[in-house]
């Protein structure tokens, strides 16, 4: 079977953005926002007080984001909703006032596509709200709701807010506020579906799906996608999965998954015993134990082979989420450490995501505190800020970096080497882990596409102040990295 995957995504690297903390903008027309009653912008985010961030806030931002090289963005849900994280979704037709509805969402679209930049939602399709239309209507009518067989109503009478009283009705993970749809129904599973089209249909470029593993129903996934692509063959599908993924990339559904695996793996390698367990919870994204380069090798060779390659190319790779813990605070606010994972994301196959904030320094440990306010400039961390921008350039100028195949090619110590080669160009990554300065040696001899003298007129795309004593010859490459630092080398 020929798999079929949307070209933009493998030259994408996406912003992940929380809505309502990043960025606040209130236009002439909608002065009303000013009278909402907010949480202070700078103090520690909960789930129930809102920050305000707003679409019209993303827009004002994205020279910001451009000029940084982000070309796609992936929003939390935006839609209608009473929680600030809006998985609670009230309609799935009507974006949430707060973020300045419909209008808001289509200006952004617009001038997103002018710039040509991408556009993700989040479909949170597993379940609803208590709010949703039909699952309030069997609040309010009990037994004699038309809507009862949409939800998986077990008993009667129905306890939506009392949980002294038995609820009656199934919901995720147990929490009432979101009642799980019968996906059995089919008039659940063809609103569930519409609802995909309509929104690609309006110009959306994809769907980041959340819990998708919940959904169970025979064939659900398989017709979301055939119906999506009818839609826009180039709309991108990712789920969050947290493990091992082929169940949903077999080419009959997503398109890629949220590439835990893939931070997991880096973060133990480039953290080793600096990481942080306890902002880590049980299960889930869990970077540990530490990995010498020899296992995160073995790691990420065995995520390559999973897959097929034009899957792995539309991987949505990361190091962290509005889900879990911030990478910074993962690693202890260890620099060298954040520098080594992001050469590492940013050379990897797939699409790199970066949370919105990270690139300024900021840390957050589990959700909600994860979710802070996006730092004024005066709180920036100017040279991490320069160093995402350089290498996010460094991976639009190298299209090795992007599409091109990869080949381990040192595992000594701390000490990693890999290459990437597209036709006759290529580039040649090195990390060194270790506390002190290492010599290392690659032979250059199995990226066969590429004549050995090739190399030779390259240079080095990022790190040349961490490399000494540099000896290219025909098949080898050698020299000594500093400690805890990376070089990227390329062919011209």
């Amino acid at each position: 079977m020929t798999i079929a995957t949307p070209d933009w995504v493998k030259h994408a690297v996406f912003y992940q953005i929380f809505p309502d903390s990043f960025a606040r903008m209130v236009p002439q027309h909608q002065q009303w926002l000013l009278d909402v009653p907010l949480q202070a912008w700078d103090a520690p985010p909960n789930v129930q007080e809102y920050k305000g961030g707003n679409l019209w806030g993303i827009i004002s931002q994205l020279d910001y984001l451009q000029d940084l090289g982000f070309t796609a963005l992936y929003l939390t849900p935006v839609f209608q909703s009473a929680c600030n994280h809006r998985y609670h979704t009230h309609d799935y037709y009507q974006v949430d006032p707060l973020l300045g509805g419909n209008e808001a969402l289509w200006s952004l679209r617009d001038e997103l596509h002018r710039r040509g930049m991408r556009l993700v939602l989040d479909g949170v399709f597993n379940h609803a709200s208590r709010g949703f239309f039909q699952f309030n209507d069997i609040l309010e009518q009990g037994p004699h709701s038309p809507w009862i067989h949409w939800f998986e109503v077990e008993n009667w009478p129905l306890s939506a807010y009392d949980g002294s009283l038995p609820a009656h009705y199934k919901s995720w993970v147990d929490n009432r506020a979101l009642p799980q749809f019968n996906h059995r129904n089919p008039a659940v599973r063809e609103y569930l579906m519409r609802v995909g089209e309509y929104w690609i249909s309006q110009g959306m470029d994809g769907w980041r799906l959340d819990v998708p593993f919940c959904i169970t129903e025979p064939g659900f996934w398989q017709e979301f996608r055939q119906r999506i692509k009818a839609v826009n063959p180039e709309a991108y599908i990712t789920g969050e999965i947290f493990g091992d993924a082929r169940p949903w990339l077999d080419g009959h559904q997503f398109d890629g998954v949220m590439n835990y695996p893939f931070g997991e793996a880096t973060l133990a390698f480039v953290g080793g015993d600096r990481v942080q367990l306890q902002h880590l919870p049980q299960d889930g994204f869990r970077p540990t134990p530490p990995l010498d380069a020899a296992g995160y090798g073995h790691a990420i060779q065995t995520l390559l082979h999973r897959h097929p390659w034009t899957i792995q190319q539309t991987q949505l790779n990361l190091l962290d989420s509005h889900d879990v813990a911030r990478v910074g605070s993962i690693l202890g606010g260890d620099r060298p450490s954040l520098i080594l994972a992001l050469i590492l994301l940013m050379t990897f196959p797939g699409a790199p995501c970066v949370f919105y904030g990270d690139e300024v320094g900021l840390m957050g440990v589990h959700e909600p505190d994860c979710r802070r306010g996006f730092p004024t400039p005066d709180q920036w961390d100017r040279s991490l800020q320069s160093a995402y921008h350089t290498l996010i350039q460094v991976r639009h100028r190298l299209e090795a970096l992007r599409t091109g195949t990869y080949e381990v090619l040192l595992t000594d110590g701390l000490v990693y080497g890999f290459g990437r080669s597209l036709g006759d160009r290529g580039a040649i990554v090195v990390i060194n882990g270790d506390t002190e300065a290492q010599s290392f040696r690659i032979d250059l001899s199995p990226l066969a596409d590429i004549a050995p003298g090739a190399w030779s007129g390259g240079a080095i795309a990022y790190g040349d102040e961490n490399i000494s004593g540099w000896d290219l010859q025909d098949s080898q490459i050698a020299g000594t990295l500093a400690a805890r630092s990376g070089l990227i080398y390329a062919t011209p």
